[in-house]
């Protein structure tokens, strides 16, 4: 077997039939080497799965160890010399796998990627550039985050992100929905950092393999990727993206942009970005009676969000000196 693919399950069964029905299409399907790390012991899902696709291997982690880990298992598992980190919530077009792994092996990048795809196959951004300090993260931030934007618009700061690939693109970091990477480099860079929980850890994991190699997306290959489904079902949230900052998926994504920021920047500019996401408080308060006065109910905003927005800030805040310190902690918020 040349090539491993590891889908972490979240009670995610039907999605991951959903994937492997596509991948059937396409042959060598069956002599991959698919694991299954399951976060939820969820013996139901396994039997429907393996009753339709026995030679699959299924990794019981015994509880719900996120992203970073249950990927981990999979790979100390696999036994390939190329791995593909691949989310249960995708469905793969025209052999997109096979076609990925042999243009990867056959070039001198560590880690890839494909174009992923919207449901309605519109672009969905698949790979990203670094910016300092991570000052990205703070996009989110109600109405400071748009001031700053249009402030990066006038200075003419380059992009963070590849809108559409189109051919074969160097990048920074890579989609975590679809990883390709050689196991040749995960022993110079390391695993992904099990501080994480859900969210970032592909960005920090990408920033130590970006050391090691060069990655890429190959624009004309093609994954739909039905972004946040598992993710939403499991926190009990919407929406895609990461620009939900209320709930308790917010409070998770927010948590984990720091620790990335801090892991990745350095104490400084996580210092930085928690002031901004403080200042971020009085003025999305302002901002909000502003837009209730002027546009009623038609406000982009609403209370409830304000109220979240503030708690999440506050848990961050009391998680401010364990971050600091950067020594090994989950981050888990579910």
């Amino acid at each position: 077997m040349h090539l491993s693919i590891i889908i972490v399950n979240y009670r995610s069964a039907k999605d991951i039939c959903q994937c492997l029905e596509t991948a059937c299409r396409y042959l060598p399907y069956a002599s991959y080497e698919w694991i299954i790390a399951d976060n939820s012991s969820d013996t139901e899902g396994r039997q429907q799965v393996m009753d339709k696709y026995p030679f699959v291997r299924w990794i019981d982690m015994g509880y719900n160890a996120g992203f970073a880990r249950a990927n981990n298992a999979g790979m100390r598992a696999a036994t390939a010399d190329t791995l593909l980190l691949l989310n249960p919530d995708t469905l793969l077009l025209n052999d997109a796998i096979a076609q990925c792994f042999a243009r990867f092996v056959a070039s001198d990048y560590i880690a890839c990627g494909v174009q992923l795809l919207n449901a309605d196959h519109t672009p969905q951004i698949s790979g990203n550039y670094f910016i300092r300090g991570g000052i990205n993260t703070l996009l989110p931030v109600p109405y400071l985050g748009a001031l700053l934007r249009r402030l990066g618009y006038s200075l003419k700061v380059k992009k963070t992100n590849v809108p559409e690939a189109v051919g074969q693109v160097e990048v920074d970091w890579i989609n975590g929905a679809f990883i390709m990477v050689k196991k040749s480099s995960i022993e110079k860079a390391g695993m992904l950092d099990e501080d994480f929980f859900l969210y970032a850890e592909e960005i920090e994991w990408c920033g130590r393999l970006r050391k090691a190699g060069k990655l890429c997306l190959y624009g004309d290959l093609h994954v739909v990727h039905l972004e946040g489904q598992s993710a939403n079902a499991a926190f009990d949230s919407g929406g895609k993206g990461y620009y939900n900052m209320y709930d308790r998926k917010g409070k998770q994504i927010m948590l984990s942009n720091f620790v990335r920021v801090r892991k990745q920047f350095g104490a400084g500019w996580f210092l930085f970005g928690l002031c901004f996401y403080g200042l971020g408080i009085p003025v999305f308060g302002a901002g909000l009676l502003l837009s209730k006065l002027v546009k009623g109910r038609r406000s982009k905003y609403s209370f409830a969000q304000f109220k979240g927005y503030c708690a999440n800030v506050f848990f961050v805040v009391g998680k401010a000196f364990i971050i600091l310190r950067n020594k090994p902690y989950f981050y888990k918020v579910m």
